[in-house]
């Protein structure tokens, strides 16, 4: 913030949590695109691959965000020791936090001198080709002016020279002030808008430009002035930031999230843009704290699984310190926690960057494409699969076929249990989005025996006999209702039919419970029960809580030894280790949408069935239906 443009009467305080009043020169347009902005949005800068142990692919990353370092680089007051352990600190831990980028937000130096900058160069060069970055000059770096101010002490150490063999740098504006750099990370392109604090319309016009030849990939947007925050958090634009906002901001849906420095307190604020969709507008400036700051930072985290930025503010320089020996004001500000410093912002990453990138889901894989060698039965519920299908949402006909699409004759055949209704059981176009086929079968089963269908396989279909002995793997994707209604506690996915008792088995809770079953529990655990074609015994695992409202998908798999359940490719902990080799069949049905008990069915499936496939061997996660590596 400007020590020089403090109103008569105006205390510093309500000075730095106010917005400027500087005015804004506008320059003469610039060129457009400069230092390849018009490349592939493939080519050159990836930026993941440059080492330090980052992973480009993985969903989890960082980006590191370094807001006014001023006061570190003050005349004959300058200390550059906490901003090099900052840096140290990202070259150290880029592989733990898995951090693909820096971006510094303006003000590197207090007066933007000679001697001022060439302290701050040297520093850089603790972080110089070990992991990429960005920088902006704010107020203090130059004397003035837009971005048509000419050379400077700031544009020389930090201008598109000092990025041009860096493997992010994707190009700067003429006058050099204003860049992009474009990172790979989560699997896919990123672009980082470095902006000028006081950018002229040339260079708006270059910024569009450069969004225009990315027009898929998300922008975040840095420059020093944006937004301000009151003491509560709560952030607003700047003056300087209406202008970015009305000229750039809002007509761009790429730009998610902006970040900017120069006023504190820190804060933040969503607004929407014209595209009718989230923008995140965070404010970060610790200059005000003890030590300058001491070059504190924030780690943003994308999490592209969970859907959320979690959000952290620390300084590295106070975490290097011996814990006995910090002082208690290095004690106090090693970690900030409030609400503004560390939070978590939910974006729907697929729907929020849907309008520019949209996510286009897999084909219909062929049945030929998920029956390798080993499947001894899949069946599927789409026109392929499904014989007499109908529409979505029509109920299946009395003897609808489900047809073994490995032509090894295990067909199985609808049918509805006593008196139930012919809406128990319904097509649908639902899928989990890597399921071979668009389609599944909505069961809405219940307790008693006038709510549920079964399909189940013909008398002397082979799947009724086989005993597995060598190992095999079951896989079924399930979707249970939200909200979920009802009492469906113990309900089957899955079974073969037949009382373990007359197949000799001692150990199990009732000898009238069949052979083999998947269930679901009460708190909506997922069960796997059986009785090994060798022991006696009933080896059971157990999951954590299924969700409702997304699809699953599960895996049973057997090596012959025992078994361990998978759900959504990952093992689940309560597999027991007990041998279990192989499924007590009896000869009676392989059925879908129930469990037996005493050779009866007194409840039906609450939810979505889609594909399932059993095979005669123990199959690996990355060769389930819907691959996990």
């Amino acid at each position: 913030m400007d020590n020089d443009t403090r109103a008569p009467g105006v205390g510093r305080r309500t000075l730095l949590a106010a917005p400027a009043a500087a005015a804004l020169v506008a320059g003469p347009a610039a060129g457009l695109l400069a230092g390849g902005a018009a490349a592939s949005a493939h080519g050159g800068g990836g930026g993941g691959g440059d080492g330090g142990g980052f992973d480009w692919r993985a969903p989890r990353f960082a980006i590191a965000v370094l807001p006014d370092t001023q006061y570190l680089f003050d005349e004959d007051s300058s200390d550059p020791e906490p901003l090099e352990e900052t840096f140290r600190y990202l070259v150290r831990e880029r592989a733990g936090a898995n951090i693909a980028f820096m971006t510094h937000l303006g003000d590197v130096t207090e007066h933007g001198s000679d001697h001022e900058i060439g302290l701050a160069d040297k520093a850089f060069r603790v972080i110089d080709g070990r992991v990429p970055y960005s920088v902006l000059a704010g107020n203090h770096d130059i004397r003035g002016g837009d971005d048509q101010r000419g050379d400077s002490a700031y544009l020389r150490a930090f201008g598109p020279r000092r990025f041009a063999k860096a493997p992010t740098f994707g190009g700067a504006s003429p006058d050099g002030y204003n860049s992009f750099h474009r990172l790979r990370a989560g699997g896919r392109e990123w672009l980082v808008l470095a902006l000028d604090w006081r950018i002229s319309d040339g260079g708006l016009a270059w910024a569009q430009g450069v969004v225009d030849a990315h027009p898929r990939t998300p922008v975040v947007l840095t420059t020093h002035d944006l937004a301000w925050a009151q003491d509560g958090g709560e952030a607003h634009l700047s003056g300087n930031g209406q202008r970015l906002w009305d000229r750039l901001i809002r007509r761009n849906d790429q730009v998610f999230l902006t970040l900017n420095g120069h006023y504190w307190p820190p804060g933040r604020t969503t607004l929407t843009n014209d595209a009718g969709h989230d923008v995140h507008v965070h404010v970060a400036n610790y200059q005000d704290r003890y030590y300058g700051g001491a070059g504190m930072i924030r780690l943003y985290h994308f999490d592209l699984v969970r859907g959320v930025i979690d959000v952290e503010t620390f300084a590295p320089w106070f975490l290097a310190r011996d814990p006995a020996r910090r002082t208690p004001l290095e004690a106090e500000t090693i970690e900030l926690t409030g609400p503004v410093d560390r939070f978590c912002v939910e974006v729907d990453f697929a729907a929020r960057f849907g309008g520019f990138a949209p996510v286009t889901p897999p084909a219909p894989r062929p049945a030929s494409a998920v029956t390798p060698r080993g499947t001894v039965a899949y069946w599927r519920f789409d026109r392929a699969g499904l014989d007499g299908a109908g529409t979505a949402g029509a109920p299946l006909a009395a003897g609808a076929v489900a047809r073994d699409l490995t032509g090894n004759g295990n067909d199985l055949t609808l049918q509805r249990l006593h008196a139930s209704a012919p809406e128990v059981v319904t097509r649908s176009d639902e899928h989990h989005p890597g399921q071979p086929a668009h389609a599944s079968l909505r069961f809405d089963g219940g307790k008693g025996p006038d709510r549920g269908a079964i399909l189940r396989a013909a008398p002397h279909a082979p799947i009724n006999t086989m005993t597995f002995r060598n190992g095999y793997t079951i896989e079924v994707f399930v979707k249970l209702p939200e909200p979920f209604v009802g009492d469906h506690a113990w309900m089957g996915i899955l079974s073969w039919e037949g009382r373990n008792g007359d197949a000799g088995k001692t150990t199990g809770w009732s000898p009238l419970e069949p052979t083999c079953s998947l269930n679901i529990s009460p708190e909506r655990f997922l069960q796997f029960v059986v009785y090994p074609s060798v022991q006696d015994a009933d080896p059971t695992s157990w999951s954590h809580a299924l969700p409702v409202g997304r699809w699953t998908h599960l895996a049973v798999v057997n090596d012959s030894r025992r078994t361990v359940v998978y759900v959504d490719g990952s093992k689940i902990a309560r597999n027991p280790t007990q041998p279990s080799t192989g499924i007590c069949t009896m000869g009676r049905p392989f059925v879908v949408g129930a469990n037996s008990f005493d050779l009866q069915y007194g409840q039906g499936f609450y939810g979505w069935i889609g594909d399932i496939r059993i095979s005669s061997r123990a199959l690996r996660p990355e060769r389930f239906l819907t691959p996990y590596r």
